[in-house]
């Protein structure tokens, strides 16, 4: 919208909406501080001036968190929680591993204890064993214990018999061990114990032996007890996995200095983006993007610059037509202003003059307006309508249609066969412009030669003419807006017809072209594919097609309109 200037007033900033504040956390941390009392402050006695204003809410920060961090810190929990897990499998699995090679060894053990008492028969002596006591001394003595495994050897609650003093492991030092050992439920049979104490935590095999005349299982049994260090077992055990945690260290701090420099280098493009949209105003929004790779990032970049591209293109074609209509709209109010501002309203004849000058210039302004909303409405989706047409029948209809635009002899120099997925309507009128066109610069009388052909999968219309042709200097800028290549008043225009021809083969997916050769006429002609316009092409503003150079064989028509 403009005001009565002609200036564009400048736009309101947008209203930035209010900011919602987040809702305080449902989970509160707990401190453990000491409690302090705090007397009730009493409340304030309004001043007289009346209630304080209340303070200006400050808009809360908003901490940006970069998809950078955001992708590294997933990676990386991800990474620390898997190598958590394996490691927490790793030792629970090794525990495991460990507390079977003991209960193995005291099995072993216990083993080699039952085979000597039912052999029954003193290695030192050669003759059967006195009693349990010596038994269970002679299996101690044959027993060489793991640096962590300790013997002694109990009788009615007592420690009787403890292991030698290069033995490092002393279990008859833990008191506790030792009563829980006194239990007379013990010396019914051998077994397994996990025995927990304040030292440590005791894997022990109980194992009774009995004299052979004994009555009751208390009656002269001497307890052999066989107990590992499981805490010291497990130690050496620990020691690996410390330095398991250490590599995993090393490997998570690894992972985040290679996910830092991949996660830069994935999402440059992504940094790019941001940094190219703000760099794009209204007044230049030739930025893009460079596209590397064929990947999702890629095609995301493809997918901006594309968009890219149509902004620009609506935007220029916006501002053309603003600039079309204010230059071309121009003169012709200002002749009318003028010639009504001069009219002598006493005067008939002057006011009857005025009127048809009036007239004259408003018809001029609504065919121009006809033709600035035709190229207004290049790059909508439903400019051009595609559906299959006999390209001879297009050529019949177009023939027997241009013979009222002025006294020629009208011709077809040649007719194609076949069907073409193309816009009737659109190339008709393209086709009739052209004709109009070189009717507008050629002289009554002369021959005007329409014609179509189909050329690798292409179809060629033309118009061919015998007028005045059109100067070396005008052939490459004819198709453009407002271009006159013959300023005659006697052949008036806006320049716009050829310019409206050019958008119509360049939605087809084709060109328009010329080839003239001054004094003997010119030939244009439009070409489009047969099939169509390749696929995933959008119509959009005409580029300025290309033109022949003037050749003198070539039998050519007109300026333009």
């Amino acid at each position: 919208m403009t005001d009565a200037t002609g200036r564009r007033p400048p736009a309101l900033p947008p209203r930035r909406a209010a900011r919602p504040v987040p809702p305080p956390s449902a989970v509160e941390t707990t401190l453990p501080l000491p409690a302090v009392d705090v007397a009730p402050r009493p409340p304030t006695p309004p001043t007289p001036e009346g209630p304080a204003a209340p303070a200006p809410s400050a808009e809360p920060e908003r901490r940006v968190v970069t998809v950078r961090v955001r992708v590294l810190a997933a990676v990386l929990a991800a990474t620390c929680a898997a190598l958590a897990v394996s490691g927490w499998v790793a030792a629970l699995l090794g525990g495991a591993r460990v507390d079977a090679r003991i209960d193995d060894d005291l099995r072993r053990n216990a083993e080699q204890v039952r085979l000597l008492a039912a052999d029954g028969v003193d290695p030192q002596t050669g003759g059967p064993f006195a009693s349990a006591h010596e038994l269970v001394v002679t299996a101690m003595s044959r027993t060489v214990p793991a640096r962590t495994e300790g013997m002694l050897a109990l009788q009615d609650g007592a420690v009787t018999v403890v292991a030698a003093d290069s033995v490092v492991l002393r279990p008859e030092d833990d008191a506790e061990l030792v009563a829980r050992l006194a239990d007379p439920a013990l010396t019914a049979s051998a077994r397994l114990l996990s025995v927990p104490t304040a030292v440590t935590d005791w894997r022990v095999a109980v194992i009774p032996v009995r004299p052979a005349d004994a009555t009751t299982a208390a009656d002269g049994t001497t307890v052999l007890v066989l107990a590992y260090d499981r805490t010291a077992e497990r130690g050496a055990f620990v020691g690996i996995f410390g330095t398991y945690a250490a590599v995993a260290a090393v490997a998570a701090a690894l992972v985040a200095v290679v996910g830092w420099v991949v996660a830069g280098r994935l999402l440059r493009p992504v940094r790019l983006l941001g940094r190219t949209a703000r760099s794009i105003t209204d007044t230049d929004l030739s930025a893009r993007l460079p596209v590397r790779g064929n990947d999702d990032v890629a095609e995301l970049t493809r997918a901006f610059n594309a968009m890219l591209d149509r902004i620009q293109a609506a935007v220029g074609a916006q501002r053309a037509l603003l600039d079309d209509v204010g230059h071309e709209l121009r003169t012709p109010l200002t002749v009318v202003r003028g010639h009504v501002e001069l009219m002598d309203t006493a005067d008939p004849a002057d006011a009857q003059e005025t009127r048809e000058l009036v007239l004259d210039e408003l018809d001029r302004m609504g065919r121009l307006m006809d033709d600035l909303l035709t190229l207004a409405t290049v790059g909508s989706p439903d400019f051009v309508r595609f559906a299959p047409h006999d390209v001879g029948a297009l050529t019949d209809t177009v023939s027997g249609n241009v013979r009222p635009l002025g006294r020629r002899r009208w011709g077809v120099e040649a007719r194609a066969e076949g069907t073409a997925l193309v816009d009737a309507q659109r190339l008709t009128q393209a086709w009739l412009q052209l004709a109009a066109n070189a009717v507008k610069f050629s002289d009554e009388g002369s021959t005007i030669l329409l014609g179509s052909r189909v050329v690798d999968d292409h179809l060629e219309l033309w118009v061919t003419d015998e007028g005045v042709g059109i100067a070396p200097a005008d052939v490459g800028r004819v198709f453009e807006r407002f271009a006159r290549a013959d300023e005659d008043d006697e052949r008036p225009g806006a320049g716009l017809g050829l310019a409206i021809v050019a958008a119509i083969a360049h939605a087809h997916g084709g060109t328009a072209d010329v080839v003239s050769t001054p004094g003997r006429g010119s030939t244009f002609t439009v070409r489009v594919p047969l099939a169509g316009p390749p696929s995933g092409a959008t119509p959009g503003p005409a580029a300025v097609p290309t033109a022949a150079a003037p050749t003198a064989a070539a039998p050519t028509s007109g300026g333009t309109p």
